[in-house]
């Protein structure tokens, strides 16, 4: 339980490592999310032109991604 208790300690830079873990986590999640948003407003835009100009838009898994 020592060892445990010195790895949560951080050598006694535990004040400085672990508020920067959880703004970090914040952060990423935060880009996540707004990513999500972004996506979803970009498709559904990409789908009001399609019905626009009278094509059919293509569904989500016939889109192939470059790797």
């Amino acid at each position: 339980m020592n060892s445990f208790s010195s790895f949560l300690d951080m050598g006694g830079y535990a004040a400085f490592v672990w508020p920067s873990f959880g703004l970090s986590a914040v952060l990423l999640i935060g880009i996540f999310v707004i990513s999500l948003r972004t996506l979803k407003a970009n498709r559904a835009a990409l789908n009001a032109l399609n019905r626009e100009s009278g094509r059919t838009a293509p569904s989500e898994g016939s889109v192939k991604s470059e790797a």
